[in-house]
């Protein structure tokens, strides 16, 4: 009779430790479908440095915005030179000398002819005094009064005559020192001592200081995508990670007949620093229109309701995914314009939008592959 009873004893133990093994099996499901889900990589950018990088860039030269060729008004032999290229000069310095013999002789030439038309002048005058007087008392006729008149005009006119040229030969003499019309600097000569140079042939080139420019040359493909007052960036071979303001201030109505490109000068803003004449500079242009705007990968761009158009925003409080509407212009070869719709720090994900979620947990990382920390710490660049 003990042993029925010991054999259902041990019957119910077993069915008792299946149960809680059952049991404890369960709750170890549970707690591993309950466990947090892992982020997932997503390669982000953003779309103020993709606009950036989509900017045109041009190397050019920095010049001055007033170049002028100075000259002699007169012929000669140049005697002496006083400055040298590099040399800063002030309005009104002496620069030159051509050789002034010859020029202070036709000066004296001219008043020595100014003097003898004066003196003529003065018999005329007193000729027509007498001649006048003989009228009155008729003792010669009209016609001889009317002669002495003339001669008295023309001794009259020719006065005026010589006193112009001994002006212009006195003025010649002067021309003899070539002076610098404003403050700048020397850019360059064109002639040396002893050399006999003609008169509005150059001698040196001044660089004025009214301002700095940057000469750029723009391609015959696209030039409707510049305009005057466009604003550039500009960045010194000598300083690459400053970049200084700038605006497009001029762009040639004809393109050059050798290198088939615009000739353009952009200038750079007052409060640009200091810069050198003849340094190296790389000019950055972002075009009109949907060029200007936030650029974003074309694999970023997702379907959304309506047939609109969305991207996948990184929200930078907790790493979560949303899905953001947006309005875009023509896509172009790797980019699309973001006309509206999106801030210029935003976090992009830039591919694989086809297998994100709204609200999924995401860890970005740029294209080298690097973090990009988002919550409280501060998010670095994205390139």
């Amino acid at each position: 009779m003990l042993r029925p009873a010991l054999l259902l004893h041990r019957r119910a133990r077993s069915a008792c430790l299946l149960t809680v093994g059952l049991a404890m099996t369960m709750a170890g499901c549970t707690r591993e479908a309950a466990a947090p889900e892992a982020p997932r990589p997503v390669l982000v950018t953003r779309p103020a440095d993709m606009a950036a990088r989509d900017q045109a860039s041009f190397a050019g030269e920095i010049r001055a915005r007033e170049e002028s060729p100075l000259a002699f008004q007169v012929g000669g032999r140049l005697i002496r030179r006083l400055v040298d290229a590099g040399a800063r000069v002030e309005q009104g310095q002496p620069l030159a000398e051509i050789e002034p013999a010859d020029l202070r002789l036709q000066a004296q030439s001219a008043q020595a002819q100014l003097a003898a038309a004066e003196a003529e002048y003065a018999r005329a005058r007193t000729d027509r005094a007498r001649y006048a007087q003989l009228v009155d008392q008729q003792l010669v006729s009209r016609s001889t009064m009317d002669a002495q008149d003339a001669a008295y005009r023309a001794a009259q006119a020719q006065v005026r005559a010589a006193r112009a040229q001994a002006d212009v030969a006195g003025n010649q003499a002067g021309y003899a020192r070539l002076l610098a019309p404003r403050a700048g600097v020397i850019a360059s000569r064109q002639a040396e001592a002893g050399e006999v140079v003609a008169a509005g042939q150059p001698i040196y080139t001044l660089a004025g200081d009214d301002g700095r420019e940057v000469a750029i040359a723009l391609p015959e493909l696209g030039i409707e995508r510049y305009r005057l007052g466009q604003p550039a960036q500009i960045t010194l071979w000598s300083r690459p990670d400053v970049r200084l303001a700038g605006t497009i201030r001029e762009i040639a109505a004809a393109a050059d007949p050798q290198t088939r490109t615009y000739a353009a000068r952009v200038a750079l803003d007052a409060d640009a620093g200091d810069v050198e004449l003849g340094q190296s500079a790389r000019v950055f242009l972002a075009p009109a229109g949907d060029d200007r705007a936030l650029r974003v990968p074309l694999a970023a761009i997702q379907p959304g309701a309506d047939g609109g158009k969305t991207v996948w925003v990184v929200d930078p409080g907790d790493g979560t995914l949303r899905r953001v509407p947006v309005e875009t212009g023509p896509y172009g070869a790797s980019t699309v314009p973001v006309r509206a719709g999106l801030d210029a720090d935003a976090l992009v994900v830039a591919a694989g939008g086809h297998l994100l979620r709204e609200g999924q947990l995401v860890a970005p990382v740029d294209r080298d592959n690097r973090p990009v920390r988002v919550g409280s710490a501060a998010q670095g660049p994205v390139k």
